[in-house]
């Protein structure tokens, strides 16, 4: 028995690579010293150095993330392009909760048996990514693993590396008590919750909106890099939240200081977007009212769902706090301002085509998140 009749393709191993190379060249920059397939990547110190011109004590923020079950909606609608995309801003979107810029990335790609244009077109969303945040895909890993994966199932996963001057790192210390909370628009789910996702929506072909589902739920995870770098220029943020995993509940808090007790020292006081008087410009999107309708287990589908979802919103507690504490309901990423930037901080992102709206405030307390 050979390799291949165990069941790994080394042939179709070395044609992922070949193509690797040539999406991850269209990333490079001078800092890089080698390309794709060799045993590790290259990265030069002195355009690290050159990344932190100017910095007094250049610091280097990593993060690494992968897609989670999103994957399985992309293997089912055969649509595999966009899953790069959500690894890479899983991992930046992070880094850039500190004030980092993103310098390079690696993947790590594993599958029960390799298809290389399938790999590639995965590897593909990752330097789309890459490009889009001015990020280097400097190298990764693709792993063969027959009999532990299903054939057809892949996992991706990712590593970021960023560089933010010291004195200059956000970690929410200058945030005082009534400091605005300014949250941009999300593109849907991004890559979080799909666990519950995968249950309450069993039919990825349902019609929503003119499209199957299915193709809005891959609706890939936007990228906060380069607008809110360009922010950090023109006003001073206080503090920054990824809405990941956990949603307002548990990620909103964490750009708060500790207080000396232990916890944080602010609770998140937010607008509620469902409260019938409000009038603010947020507007929980459709797709997660079609979500509540699903997790509440009912059984309509389509616009019907989509209403009884919007209706569970706004009259059941669990369903809301479920749903708050799962996803982020429209707002992908957070920042905290003083009161009086708010105004051109908004302006500055809505020029850049990310829309965002005041959702809140910070207020003396201990971590909680507190809709009024």
């Amino acid at each position: 028995m050979d390799y291949k009749q165990a069941g790994v393709d080394i042939e179709e191993g070395y044609r992922a690579v070949a193509q690797y190379r040539e999406l991850a060249a269209a990333t490079a920059s001078s800092a890089v010293l080698n390309s794709i397939g060799s045993f590790a990547g290259m990265f030069s110190l002195k355009e690290f150095l050159r990344a932190g011109e100017g910095m007094e004590d250049p610091v280097l923020v990593s993060g690494t993330d992968g897609v989670g079950t999103k994957l399985d909606i992309a293997f089912k609608m055969k649509k595999y392009d966009t899953v790069g995309i959500d690894c890479v801003a899983m991992c930046v979107n992070d880094v850039l909760c500190h004030g980092a810029k993103p310098l390079f990335f690696l993947d790590y790609l594993a599958c029960g048996k390799l298809d290389a244009d399938i790999a590639a077109d995965m590897v593909k969303g990752v330097a789309t990514g890459c490009r889009e945040t001015g990020s280097v895909l400097l190298g990764g890993e693709t792993a063969e693993m027959p009999g532990f994966y299903d054939e057809g199932k892949y996992d991706i996963a990712g590593f970021a590396v960023g560089i933010a001057d010291r004195k200059k790192i956000i970690d929410g210390k200058k945030i005082n008590e009534n400091d605005v909370l300014l949250g941009l628009a999300s593109s849907g789910p991004h890559s979080n919750g799909f666990s519950l996702i995968r249950k309450a929506v069993p039919d990825l072909n349902e019609d929503f909106g003119g499209m199957p589902i299915g193709l809005a739920l891959l609706e890939p995870t936007r990228l906060y890099v380069k607008p809110i770098l360009a922010l950090m220029n023109e006003v001073e943020i206080r503090g920054m939240a990824n809405i990941t995993g956990g949603g307002f509940y548990e990620n909103v808090p964490r750009m708060f200081p500790q207080a000396p007790s232990g916890g944080f020292a602010f609770d998140a006081v937010i607008r509620d977007p469902l409260a019938p008087s409000y009038r603010g410009g947020w507007k929980v999107p459709p797709i997660f009212a079609r979500i509540a309708a699903g997790a509440a287990g009912r059984k309509e589908i389509g616009a019907s769902a989509q209403k009884a979802g919007e209706d569970l919103l706004r009259n059941d507690a669990a369903i809301k706090k479920l749903m708050f504490n799962t996803y982020n309901m429209g707002i992908g990423f957070v920042i905290a301002l003083a009161p009086e930037q708010v105004s051109k901080a908004a302006s500055f992102l809505e020029s850049k085509g990310f829309p965002c709206w005041e959702i809140g405030k910070a207020a003396v307390g201990k971590g909680e998140v507190r809709f009024e």
